[in-house]
């Protein structure tokens, strides 16, 4: 049941299993952080362990810490971490590059595994996807369609035979709807087409099943959820059964199946391994293993719970003010945040920033969502109560109407 008190909030996070784990991460005095989908929060062992990385790993030990320290296997340590995350088995994940550079890797590879030239984007996916996507179909001589994955066109579209590609956000960035996974994986394979999962806003949020719900590929970053700290690397997930025939196109070093035998000619690595391209960005690797040691601490199905629990208080308390949501409020259909949509033409950035002026951190995305994320391991049920109470005043007074909150920074 939605608490209607902040007393029975607080009874709530008197018997939260995992209210121990807020006190592993810094929280700035007088702020209520809702924005830990964009970037989380620093967990309070990463400066000592990057600390450590630098001055002991990199300082003393020198080089050789690529085999003393374990580097040249941090890929695929770090990877191994992150699969009990993804539902996906350890030998199926690495860390390494960005998002974006382990997409394009996909989108390549999983056109060279099909006879076919589609890739079936998601209309209003988040910009890097579409991006990502153009580039890769006018390298490959491919051709790119997009549709509204929460319509009744995706059916339509794979239907038609040509698409080789299904490429989707798990959770959508702006909404927060939560897509089903299996059931339309199993369409994609019904129809002949592979799929990409984008988990960057469901990996650490809601739970993942990769391997149960017969995924091909996926990709996430580990900044937002996971609190690895900003420019932290990203991950990429390829099923097992495509390791043979898995065709990527930044044929790096450390991809080779034998790097240190300097041949001319490049022969890919067995496993996943062969997704690597280039050097590791270990300092950063080093901040999101101590967020990962901070991970292997959570029960999943309790950080799924208390998601809920939080969102469901969230928007029925915004909806006494008024302002309607645009993420579901269905659970199955909902991921761990909370898109509001502006009570009137212009009001979502200034509502956001007078929040923010507040102590309570939210951000905006154009065109008018007012954008809320929910992380259990740090946040708690009075926190959303009050973060609450300071959008009721908000909103009653018109306090975001002051001329001072419409101006706007390089990043919203």
């Amino acid at each position: 049941m939605t608490p209607t008190t902040r007393q029975e909030c607080a009874a709530l996070d008197a018997a939260d299993p995992l209210a121990p784990l807020r006190d592993e991460f810094v929280l700035p005095a007088g702020v209520i952080y809702l924005d830990g989908n964009s970037l989380g929060a620093l967990p309070r062992s990463t400066p000592g362990r990057v600390a450590d990385m630098i001055e002991r790993e990199w300082g003393q030990d020198l080089i050789r810490s690529w085999n003393d320290a374990g580097w040249w296997d941090k890929p695929r340590t770090l990877g191994a971490k992150v699969a009990p995350l993804v539902g996906a088995d350890a030998d199926e994940v690495i860390v390494g590059d960005g998002a974006s550079a382990n997409l394009f890797k996909c989108v390549i590879t999983a056109l060279r595994l099909s006879d076919r030239s589609v890739v079936l984007g998601e209309a209003g996916n988040f910009p890097t996807d579409l991006y990502v996507a153009e580039g890769a179909v006018s390298l490959a001589g491919a051709v790119q369609r997009r549709v509204d994955p929460d319509g009744p066109d995706l059916e339509r579209e794979l239907a038609a035979g040509d698409v080789a590609v299904l490429l989707l956000s798990h959770v959508d960035y702006r909404t927060g709807i939560l897509r089903d996974m299996p059931g339309i994986t199993r369409l994609a394979h019904e129809h002949g087409a592979l799929v990409i999962w984008d988990l960057c806003h469901s990996v650490g949020a809601v739970p993942v099943e990769l391997s149960a719900s017969d995924a091909d590929f996926a990709v996430g970053c580990t900044y937002k959820y996971l609190n690895a700290g900003p420019g932290a690397p990203a991950f990429l997930y390829a099923a097992r059964r495509h390791h043979a025939g898995a065709d990527q196109p930044l044929s790096g070093w450390h991809g080779h199946a034998r790097p240190f035998d300097f041949t001319g000619d490049y022969e890919p690595a067995p496993g996943v391994s062969r997704f690597l391209s280039g050097s590791q960005p270990l300092v950063a690797d080093a901040a999101l293993e101590a967020s990962l040691d901070v991970w292997a601490k959570a029960d999943l199905a309790q950080v799924r719970a208390k998601s809920l629990a939080m969102t469901d208080l969230f928007l029925a308390r915004a909806a006494e003010v008024g302002i309607s949501s645009v993420t579901p409020a269905e659970h199955a259909r909902r991921g761990s945040q909370v898109a509001l949509v502006e009570p009137e033409e212009g009001a979502g950035y200034p509502i956001v920033q007078a929040l923010i002026a507040r102590g309570v951190v939210g951000d905006f995305r154009a065109p008018d969502v007012m954008r809320f994320g929910f992380t259990p391991l740090y946040l708690r049920h009075t926190d959303v109560w009050d973060a609450t109470e300071a959008l009721h005043e908000v909103v009653r007074t018109g306090e975001w109407r002051d001329e001072r909150f419409a101006r706007r920074g390089q990043v919203t």
